[in-house]
């Protein structure tokens, strides 16, 4: 478990400097240069995303159960996963009306997956990985929103074909790791 903590601190740690300091942030950034900060945060990011990766699956192999989710859970957890593939393409295809409307998908989506996962999984790892990643979701789906409203932010509205597009890719992104790649890299079929 102390790999997983660890891998979420560094993780979570990175990707909140922006929450915490902003004026670190912007001052390292001028003083390293664009390339150099953003190798040290990928560099970072990807050590903390190793250590949770191993970490978890240490964890797994010894689990500690804290409930046990009745099995319409999962069919919950399916749709909800669903919102959350439809959102981060939202973060991605251009002029899409979920993006102007929510400002922040890919934030949204990671709370609506950490909490799709913390329904459907009673053990002490879930609980530690997908709820330390709904928080942070949370706390940094608010930042973002204040941070906008301070800087005066305005999103462009909307196209109904891009939304459309944004649809169609999240769900078909969602329908291949559902039925293929979560089995392959996680080792659990999430319908058999």
């Amino acid at each position: 478990m102390i790999y997983l903590v660890l891998g979420l601190v560094i993780f979570l740690g990175a990707h909140s400097v922006r929450m915490v300091a902003e004026g670190w942030r912007a001052r390292t950034r001028l003083r390293l240069g664009e390339g150099a900060y953003k190798g040290i945060y990928s560099l970072a990011s990807l050590v903390g995303f190793g250590l949770i990766v191993w970490g978890f699956g240490v964890a797994r192999q010894q689990p500690m159960q804290l409930w046990s989710p009745p099995l319409a859970m999962r069919h919950v957890a399916a749709l909800l996963t669903l919102v959350s593939f439809v959102l981060l393409a939202a973060a991605y295809v251009p002029g899409n009306g979920i993006k102007a409307r929510v400002h922040h998908p890919m934030v949204l989506g990671v709370k609506v997956w950490a909490l799709a996962h913390l329904l459907a999984n009673g053990t002490l790892a879930h609980v530690v990985l997908f709820g330390s990643f709904l928080a942070w979701a949370v706390w940094n789906f608010i930042a973002s929103r204040k941070r906008d409203r301070a800087e005066g932010i305005a999103y462009p509205p909307g196209r109904a074909g891009s939304t459309a597009v944004t649809v169609v890719a999240g769900t078909v992104a969602w329908a291949v790791f559902a039925l293929m790649l979560h089995g392959w890299l996680i080792g659990v079929k999430p319908f058999g």
